[in-house]
C-alpha cells in the first residue's frame, strides 16, 4: 500500500508503512464489519497476509483523527464490540434490551414484562413476535412467516468467481462462518481465505475448513482439496466456552 517513496508515510507496530489518509480509510471500511482494525499488507518473505491487528491508540496518533472522525470510530466500536460478544435485542412488549444466553433457542423470556403482567411472557428471537408453539425450538416458532433470513440467503444466494484463486469458479456468493455463524462474503480479491469480523477465526471460503486445515493439502490461490463446498443448510452456532 502506498508505493510512492515520496510519500511520507507512518509505520506501524506491525513495520508495514502507511500514509495517514490511506489508514483512516482502510479502518473506516472495516468498521461496517468489525470492531478491530487489522494489516491488509502482504509479507514480502511469504506473501501471507500480515493480519497484524492495530490498536486504536495507535490509529489515533498515526491516522490524525480529527473529533468527528473520533467520536465516529469509538461509538461505531462499541457497538460493533457489543454485537459481537452479546446476543441482545429490544423486547417487543417493552422495548428492553434482553440478552439471549441459550443460542440454540429462538424462545426468549423477558424479565421485565414477565414482571409486569404477573405471567410469563415470551417471544421470539427471529420474528420478534410474542413466543406461538412449543418451546426449545432453534429453526422457527409457529407464528406465520417466521422464517430465518440469514439461512434463506444462505440458499438462494448467487454463486460467485474467485478470479484470484487458481480453479474456483460457482461458489456461493454469501456464507455463514464455521465458527460462530456470521453471514460473510468474499470481495474477490486476494486469496480465498477470509477473516470473520464476529469471532476473528480466519477460514476458507471455499471449502469453508479453517485456514490452517485447508492449507494443509492445498494453499492461499489455489482450489481446495476438497472442492467448493455446497450451500450451507443450517447456521453454526458460536459456543463460546
Amino acid at each position: 500500500m502506498d508505493e510512492d517513496p515520496s510519500v511520507l508515510k507512518a509505520e506501524m507496530s506491525c513495520g508495514h508503512a502507511v500514509t495517514p489518509e490511506s489508514l483512516t480509510g482502510w479502518c473506516r471500511s472495516l468498521l461496517d464489519q468489525r470492531h478491530t482494525f487489522l494489516c491488509p499488507a502482504y509479507r514480502t518473505d511469504t506473501a501471507e497476509k500480515c493480519g497484524a491487528e492495530w490498536t486504536y491508540p495507535e490509529l489515533h496518533r498515526l491516522a490524525v483523527l480529527t473529533t468527528e472522525e473520533m467520536e465516529h470510530f469509538e461509538k461505531t466500536m462499541a457497538a460493533s464490540a457489543a454485537a459481537t460478544y452479546c446476543e441482545y435485542k429490544s423486547c417487543p412488549g417493552c422495548n428492553t434490551y434482553v440478552e439471549r444466553e441459550d443460542l440454540s433457542n429462538l424462545c426468549v423470556m423477558c424479565t421485565v414484562c414477565t414482571a409486569d403482567n404477573g405471567q410469563a411472557y415470551e417471544f421470539c428471537w427471529q420474528c420478534m413476535k410474542q413466543w406461538k408453539g412449543p418451546q426449545e425450538r432453534s429453526d422457527h416458532c409457529d407464528n406465520d412467516g417466521c422464517i430465518n433470513q440469514d439461512l434463506e440467503l444462505l440458499k438462494n444466494c448467487k454463486t460467485t468467481t474467485l478470479t484470484e484463486v487458481q480453479g474456483v469458479s460457482d461458489c456461493p456468493s454469501i456464507r455463514a462462518c464455521p465458527t460462530c455463524g456470521q453471514r460473510v462474503e468474499h470481495d474477490k480479491t486476494g486469496c480465498k481465505n477470509i477473516l470473520c469480523p464476529r469471532c476473528n477465526v480466519e477460514f476458507c471460503f471455499v471449502c469453508l475448513k479453517l485456514t490452517s486445515d485447508c492449507l494443509e493439502t492445498s494453499s492461499y490461490f489455489i482450489a481446495c482439496s476438497d472442492g467448493v463446498a455446497p450451500r450451507q443448510t443450517s447456521i453454526p452456532v458460536w459456543c463460546r466456552n
